[in-house]
């Protein structure tokens, strides 16, 4: 359904220092620089942070979450690590198993070095 997702920051080093190593952990090779973005490709998509083209600062989504698959739990646990170590801040529970709807689910969540609200979910196996 969707192409790319793209937000925004006003410190892109950092920024792509810290989603190079939480995108690491997920197997996401580092990130290409393009001007004033960084985008990291994967077979299923694409997702990017950039300076605001039109000069102003960039700002925090109130209420949207950016979630990022993960093939197991031990997965979720090494990309919240990550992004602690590199200055992301936590919020919400800490990571574990939420039970939901469609099942159950393994998921951590941090706040990036701009405040955009990311998180990891692994979508556990019926039964366990």
């Amino acid at each position: 359904m969707f192409s790319h997702l793209m937000i925004g920051t006003n410190q892109l080093e950092q920024a792509q220092a810290f989603y190079d190593a939480v995108l690491g952990t997920l197997g996401v090779p580092p990130g290409g620089r393009d001007r004033h973005r960084v985008f990291w490709r994967t077979p299923t998509g694409v997702f990017a942070v950039t300076e605001p083209i039109n000069g102003e600062p960039a700002g925090v989504g109130n209420g949207g979450t950016i979630g990022f698959a993960c093939q197991s739990a031990e997965q979720v646990d090494a990309w919240h690590a990550a992004g602690l170590a590199q200055g992301g801040s936590p919020c919400e529970d800490p990571p574990g198993v939420r039970e939901g709807a469609f099942g159950n689910l393994y998921l951590a969540y941090l706040r990036d070095l701009d405040g955009h609200k990311i998180c990891a979910l692994y979508r556990m196996p019926r039964g366990a």
